[in-house]
């Protein structure tokens, strides 16, 4: 059961094309937003759709290919984890920050 902790599967649209950039020590990170569509009928009988928008984070080759193939609109599969951050904007405000970290993912879709 080890496997199953802190395990994100989705399947989604890019919102927009991956951005690629480098750390200062030389990692490559890429930063992808994932929507995801679900629909369902309320109390009333309508049909509801709701979207939400992910943060993704793959890191050097996964992030590389990732922003190679990868456009938006493209639809993708992805296998990842939660990971939360914290940081302090100019204010001084703390702000906190959910992204996924992608490990492996998989194309979908037409080619």
């Amino acid at each position: 059961m080890k496997s199953l902790r802190n395990k994100v599967q989705l399947i989604g649209r890019l919102g927009s094309d991956p951005e690629l950039k480098t750390t200062s020590n030389g990692k490559t990170m890429a930063r992808i937003n994932l929507a995801t569509n679900e629909s369902y009928r309320n109390s009333a009988g309508e049909k509801v759709e709701e979207t939400q928008w992910h943060n993704l984070i793959a890191w050097n080759k996964t992030g590389e290919v990732m922003c190679q193939y990868l456009k938006k609109g493209s639809e993708v599969a992805v296998e990842g984890k939660l990971n939360t951050r914290t940081y302090n904007d100019k204010e001084g405000n703390k702000k906190y920050v959910t992204e996924i970290v992608v490990n492996d993912f998989l194309f979908l879709g037409k080619k």
